[in-house]
C-alpha cells in the first residue's frame, strides 16, 4: 500500500509533539500489534549484575515509529547545522546526529513520570519527550516560541510537565541534579526512576563520582547514563581517560555496557536499568555511540579523527539505516515509501523553521525574569530591600 494518500501538512501540525506528528505518516498496516522479536546486534556486557536478554520485544508500529521519529530528529539535527551556519543561530550549538538512537529507544522503555536531566546535546531528548519542532527551532533563533521561551538557546531545552529538566551547559553538572530528581522521587514514593545523561568527556568529573556515591547509600532510583561517543571537545576517550570502561566505573555499582546505534539494545538496556533501579538503587549504563558533527558547531570535527572513520560508521552502524533494514526486512514498508515519509518529514522540518522565523525575540524585559524567587528566608533581606516575585515555568 503506498503513502499517496498522504496530503501536505498544515501549519498547525508544527505545534504538536512528535507522536502526534510522525501519526500522520502512518501507514494503515504500521497499526498492526503483532509481536515481533528483535535481537540486538551485540551482546551486552555487564558489571556486577546479569545482562538482559538479546531478544527485544516489539511490533510493527514500534519499528515504524522508530524509524521515523530516528529520521526526523536526523532532518531537524542537519537543519540545525544550516541555521547555524547561516547565523541565524548564535552562541553555542551542540548536535545530536548519529545518537538519535539513544533518544529514541530510552524514551520507548519508559514513561513521562520518569525524569531525564542531560547536558547541551539536548535537541532530540527533547523532541523524544514530547516537545515539538516549532519549540526547537524557535528556541534555537532565540525566539518568543522557543521551549525556554528564546533565553536558554541550544543548551537550555526544559520541559517539565514531560519529566526533563534540560539542558545544562555546565560539564557534569547536571548528574547531581538528577541524582536530587531520584531523591525526590524515591521521598515522594513515585515508583518513577531518573536518568542522568553525560558524555564521556564528563565522565571524569569528580561531583559524578560524589552524587554516585550517596545516590548508592541511599538507594536512590538514578541510572547514570554515559552517552560515550568516543570524542570529548577534540580529545579521543583514551588521551583523557586512564579507564574507558565507563560502565564499569561505579565499582561497587552495577553496570552495562550497550550498543548505542541499537535503538532495540537501548530500549532493552533502559527497561532492565529502570526495573533494577526501583529495586536495588543506582546502575551505570554505557551507551557506544558517536557523534557525525563536531563536539560543537566551532569544531569540525575531523582534525582528531579521520573522514574515513566516520564515513565507516555512517556505513557499519548508522542508527537510521539499521531500522531501514529492519522495516525493509520485515515487509512493513517498501523503500518508496521509506523515502516518501523522509520527504513529509523534510517538509515538516521547513515548516517549522518558516514559522519560527516568524516568531518574535523576546522582549528586553524578559531580561528580568525567572531570576529570582521569592522563598524561605527572603524577609531577612531587609524592607529597604526590593523583592523580584517570578513564577518559574
Amino acid at each position: 500500500m503506498a503513502l499517496s494518500h498522504l496530503t501536505s501538512s498544515s501549519r498547525s501540525h508544527l505545534l504538536k509533539p512528535l507522536s502526534t506528528l510522525t501519526a500522520t505518516l502512518r501507514r494503515p498496516i504500521s497499526t498492526s500489534t503483532d509481536p515481533l522479536t528483535i535481537e540486538t546486534s551485540v551482546p551486552f556486557t555487564s558489571h556486577n549484575c546479569e545482562a538482559p536478554s538479546r531478544k527485544v520485544d516489539t511490533n510493527s508500529q514500534e519499528l515504524l515509529s522508530f524509524f521515523r521519529d530516528m529520521a526526523t530528529m536526523r532532518r531537524m539535527e542537519i537543519a540545525a547545522d544550516s541555521l547555524y551556519k547561516a547565523k541565524l543561530i548564535r552562541g553555542f550549538c551542540h548536535l545530536y546526529d548519529g545518537q538519535e538512537a539513544v533518544a529514541v529507544g530510552m524514551e520507548a522503555a519508559i514513561t513521562k513520570k520518569d525524569c531525564i536531566i542531560t547536558a547541551y546535546r539536548d535537541h532530540c531528548t527533547f523532541l523524544g519527550r514530547g516537545g515539538t519542532l516549532l519549540e526547537v527551532f524557535s528556541e534555537l533563533m532565540g525566539r518568543q516560541k522557543g521551549c525556554s521561551r528564546g533565553k536558554g538557546g541550544s543548551m537550555h531545552f526544559y520541559k517539565k510537565d514531560s519529566g526533563f529538566y534540560g539542558g545544562h551547559g555546565i560539564v557534569g553538572a547536571q548528574v547531581p541534579l538528577g541524582c536530587g530528581l531520584a531523591f525526590a522521587q524515591k521521598y515522594k514514593k513515585e515508583d518513577t526512576v531518573t536518568f542522568a545523561l553525560y558524555g564521556d568527556g564528563a565522565a571524569n568529573q569528580g561531583q559524578l563520582f560524589e552524587a554516585l556515591n550517596i545516590s548508592a547509600l541511599w538507594d536512590l532510583p538514578v541510572i547514570l547514563v554515559c552517552e560515550n561517543n568516543h570524542y570529548g571537545m577534540g580529545t579521543a576517550e583514551w588521551r583523557a581517560a586512564k579507564s574507558p570502561s565507563y560502565y564499569k566505573r561505579g565499582d561497587y555499582v552495577p553496570g552495562l555496557k550497550v550498543d548505542g546505534m541499537d535503538a532495540f539494545a537501548v530500549k532493552q538496556a533502559c527497561k532492565f536499568a529502570k526495573e533494577y533501579a526501583l529495586k536495588n538503587g543506582p546502575i551505570i549504563l554505557e551507551m557506544d555511540t558517536y557523534r557525525y558533527h563536531g563536539h560543537s558547531m566551532s569544531d569540525p570535527g575531523s582534525t582528531y579523527r579521520t573522514r574515513d572513520e566516520i564515513s565507516g560508521v555512517r556505513q557499519e552502524r548508522d542508527p537510521v539505516e539499521r531500522i531501514r533494514k529492519l522495516v525493509l526486512a520485515h515487509d512493513l514498508a517498501t523503500e518508496k515509501e521509506l523515502k516518501d515519509m523522509e520527504k513529509e518529514i523534510r517538509k515538516s522540518v521547513d515548516d517549522a523553521i518558516a514559522q519560527a522565523k516568524e516568531s518574535p525575540m523576546p522582549e528586553p524585559s524578559e531580561l528580568f525574569t525567572n531570576i529570582y524567587v521569592k522563598g524561605l528566608g527572603t524577609e531577612s533581606f531587609g524592607a529597604d530591600r526590593k523583592e523580584v516575585k517570578v513564577a518559574l515555568p
